[in-house]
Order: C-alpha cells, then sequence, then structure tokens
C-alpha cells in the first residue's frame, strides 16, 4: 500500500479535512439507508396491509416462543444466587 509522505502541518491538517469530509459524507449516507429501511412502507392495499400485520404478528409470537425456550433451557444463567 502507498502511503503518503506529509512535510508539513498544513499537508496533514488538509489531509485530516478531506477525511473528515469523506467521513461525513458516509455518515450521511448511512443515514439515508438506515431512514429508507426503518421508514413503514405504504401499503397501497388493504390486503398487503392485512398481509403485513399477519406478518408482523408471527415474527412477535415467534421471538416471544423463542425467549420462552431460550429461558427454560438457559435460565439459570439469569437467576440471581441466593444469599446465605
Amino acid at each position: 500500500m502507498d502511503t503518503p509522505t506529509y512535510t508539513s502541518l498544513e499537508e496533514i491538517a488538509l489531509r485530516k479535512q478531506a477525511i473528515r469530509t469523506d467521513i461525513d459524507a458516509a455518515g450521511e449516507q448511512i443515514g439515508l439507508r438506515w431512514h429508507d429501511l426503518t421508514a413503514p412502507n405504504q401499503d397501497t392495499s388493504k390486503g398487503e396491509m392485512v398481509a403485513s400485520l399477519v406478518g408482523n404478528a408471527i415474527t412477535a409470537i415467534d421471538g416471544f416462543l423463542l425467549v420462552r425456550k431460550l429461558m427454560k433451557n438457559y435460565g439459570f444463567l439469569f437467576r440471581r444466587k441466593k444469599k446465605k
């Protein structure tokens, strides 16, 4: 990898500013993509809305059952020890 050599503090400051600009641009792009992922989608019909609700309900029930099963099998890891 070819690493640049800097001969003055001004060059370092300019490079630092360029990197900061790149990081800020990447952060903004990540924020936009995150917003696109988390924004509720606009259902075009009642059928899609009902399908979405059923899917969300199934996911919630599945998550609840998974936690219940894990607590049944590994619940001892989360219990406090009794003081003697």
